[in-house]
């Protein structure tokens, strides 16, 4: 879907963020923040950037993987290195209602801006921080990526198939919850301050937004004390439930109770599996598993992925085809809920990015700008902040901005 920029205001209309975050966990967030209506000022290292606007495929010049984290923000150079280039920060923020980081602990610190510092100068301010581990605990210095995530949380060792090695999920799942967790407590923060006039920290780490995301897997091993086996694509506490082969592909099926394998095995013609003693409740199910997916893999076989999608959900039975990506963006209800959109970007022409996922009807998520170019908007937001014209030039040749 090709959007055209907005001008209706968002639920964050009025905000304004200061975005010091690079790569993905925090321009994620500021993302989710500026598709909601809020001012996101993206501050970057001049002649460089950030360093995803050299990374992955790059289309007349312009990096794909860049504009889907970066839309809706508004571009600044600034030397924090510099002592100029923090005074000024330092201005932005005594305008700003949010500022996010994603530095290791201690670097905002090493630029004089540790916390104490901070609420003292900025009471007003939410600050935002992503990190590794935490600011707090023995690694807390350490450096993390999703990978080191998802291997330390718990989540690569539950993923994989129950003969192999662990596996971690796809995409950057780390960075991403991380990013959607502080976008939630930035708003929580500003609900408070609407009581109290006071700011917070608000703080995710990578590491324990995996944790908080094992769910029942987290609660079984507390129950139990052990440790949750890998089960691949079957369901580690319920049976059936998985992909199951059909005549030219598989089909995800997912029947999440009794009711539910009721539906299934009778739409299968197979209610009688129930009177077996080896099937009769969940827990013999799960541990004749792989009796019961060779009968059913016998019917499921007997017909296409398209005729059981029809079939099961005609029942009441949640299914699914497995789709690559392409299918995905290609499928008629992605399409209805507009999870792929496209941004104008000018000489870059067209270029597509993910949808909003969070629908509201008075004041939905909108494109309210482009994905900028680097430095892009340096001159217009310190001229606002009261420079003039000669104190911009002289900066620029200074390299501050």
């Amino acid at each position: 879907m090709s959007v055209s920029q907005s001008h209706t205001t968002g639920s964050l209309d009025g905000i304004r963020v200061i975005d010091l975050t690079r790569v993905i966990s925090g321009p994620f967030c500021t993302q989710i923040l500026g598709d909601h209506g809020a001012e996101v000022i993206k501050v970057e290292p001049p002649g460089r950037g950030d360093i995803v606007r050299s990374q992955g495929n790059m289309v007349n010049g312009f990096s794909w993987y860049f504009a889907q984290f970066n839309r809706n923000k508004r571009s600044l150079t600034l030397d924090l290195r510099s002592d100029e280039g923090k005074a000024l920060l330092c201005r932005l923020l005594e305008e700003a209602d949010v500022l996010v980081e994603n530095f290791r602990p201690g670097v905002m610190a090493k630029m004089g801006l540790d916390d104490e510092t901070l609420r003292e100068r900025f009471p007003h301010l939410v600050i935002g921080r992503i990190n590794g581990f935490g600011s707090s605990g023995p690694y807390r210095d350490r450096p993390a990526y999703d990978f080191i995530a998802q291997a330390m949380s718990g989540f690569m060792g539950v993923n994989g198939p129950g003969d192999g090695e662990p596996m971690r999920a796809a995409p950057p799942i780390s960075d991403m919850v991380a990013s959607q967790n502080l976008a939630f407590g930035i708003c929580a923060a500003l609900v408070r301050r609407e009581r109290t006039g006071q700011g917070d920290i608000v703080e995710t780490a990578l590491t324990n937004g995996l944790i908080s995301m094992m769910g029942y897997l987290a609660a079984e091993f507390f129950a139990t004390d052990q440790v949750p086996a890998r089960t691949g694509n079957d369901h580690p506490m319920l049976y059936p439930y998985g992909l199951f082969r059909a005549s030219d592909g598989e089909v995800a099926i997912a029947p999440s109770n009794d009711i539910m394998v009721e539906r299934f095995l009778g739409a299968l013609d197979m209610l009688h599996l129930l009177e077996d003693e080896r099937f009769t409740d969940n827990s013999r199910r799960m541990a004749n598993r792989e009796a019961l997916r060779e009968i059913l893999t016998q019917v499921t076989e007997e017909r296409s992925v398209d005729e059981w999608i029809e079939h099961l959900n005609r029942a009441g039975v949640p299914c699914g085809r497995v789709y690559n990506l392409r299918e995905t963006f290609e499928d008629p209800q992605v399409q209805a809920q507009q999870m792929k959109i496209e941004l104008d970007q000018g000489e870059f022409g067209r270029v597509p990015t993910t949808g909003f996922p969070v629908k509201m009807s008075e004041a939905p998520a909108a494109v309210h700008h482009p994905v900028p170019r680097l430095g892009e908007h340096t001159r217009d937001i310190l001229l606002d902040l009261g420079l003039d014209e000669a104190e911009v030039n002289a900066l620029s040749e200074r390299g501050v901005i």
